[in-house]
């Protein structure tokens, strides 16, 4: 517990850090500030005499988003926070988690030229709740749910820092050509089983220094219908060459408005860590709800 306070504590003060070196002429800029919230619902049922198939089903998720954006003549800031969380209830199996994600970044470029910034940035990632792998069988052949990961099991740690080209509003891509990923296991239970690349079974930390590349697209694509793209590569400069030591993440999000409050939201995921597993991994939510936003 100790560890996970001093932890926050270290994030806390190293994005305050950041914050505080800011010339003036950024800190009397306006920020512009766009947040929005809401619950996502889906319900099936079926009659016990139903002949068509099918089984009940209850899905209920949360999300947050806000983002904070200054941009002048000298400076371009930018916070992000996305939190989002969702339980899937079936008939037939317990209760489960569908979607868990914590994401804060803040990020400082320093102007060069109209389109390339000097940049410095720092990101962490994690999740609310434990992780289970489902349908793995003991010993014995009996069916259990095997715990992969947890809350700061495994949460990353990333600052950077190099180039940043903005050639529109809508797009820009980073090469950060100095990087320190931190990988934190602080569940002993998934430490002790070597997870996550650690160096051996019981570490609680490890360190890469590695090469960043970043791609961000943010657009309306139709009329009500918005279009977010991040996709990111991290290079472990001790492993270039390698397959395994190239991490790749890509997420899409398509934002499609009903109304003010209603919006249809497809969400998809492709993921790939050696050092979690060797294959592709990829999840994908259709989902429908209540939104509420707030913007200047």
């Amino acid at each position: 517990m100790m560890q996970r306070f001093f932890f926050l504590v270290l994030l806390i003060s190293s994005i305050h850090a950041v914050k505080a070196d800011v010339v003036a002429d950024s800190l009397a800029s306006k920020w512009k500030r766009d947040f929005n919230t809401g619950i996502n619902l889906n319900q099936s049922s079926f009659s016990d005499n139903w002949k068509g198939g099918g089984t009940n089903t209850f899905a209920i998720g949360w999300f947050l988003n806000h983002s904070a954006k200054v941009i002048n003549n000298n400076w371009r800031l930018n916070s992000d926070l996305n939190l989002q969380v969702g339980f899937l209830q079936n008939r037939s199996q317990s209760l489960r988690k569908n979607v868990d994600r914590i994401f804060y970044e803040f990020k400082a470029g320093y102007r060069i030229s109209p389109r390339w910034d000097f940049y410095g940035s720092t990101n962490f990632s994690s999740q609310f709740f434990q992780g289970f792998e489902y349908g793995k069988k003991n010993t014995k052949g009996i069916p259990v749910d095997s715990l992969v990961s947890n809350i700061f099991a495994p949460a990353y740690l990333t600052s950077s820092m190099g180039f940043e080209y903005h050639p529109d509003k809508s797009f820009y891509t980073r090469i950060g050509v100095g990087s320190l990923r931190q990988t934190f296991v602080f569940d002993e239970r998934i430490s002790r089983a070597g997870l996550f690349g650690l160096e051996k079974p019981g570490d609680n930390i490890r360190n890469q220094f590695v090469f960043q590349y970043l791609m961000n697209v943010e657009k309306d694509i139709f009329q009500n219908i918005n279009m977010k793209a991040r996709y990111s590569a991290l290079v472990d400069y001790f492993r270039m060459g390698y397959a395994n030591g190239i991490v790749h993440r890509l997420d899409a999000n398509f934002t499609m408005k009903v109304n003010k409050y209603v919006s249809t939201n497809l969400q998809a995921v492709l993921f790939k860590d050696y050092d979690q597993d060797p294959n592709w991994q990829y999840s994908q939510i259709l989902s429908m709800g209540v939104l509420y936003r707030l913007a200047n």
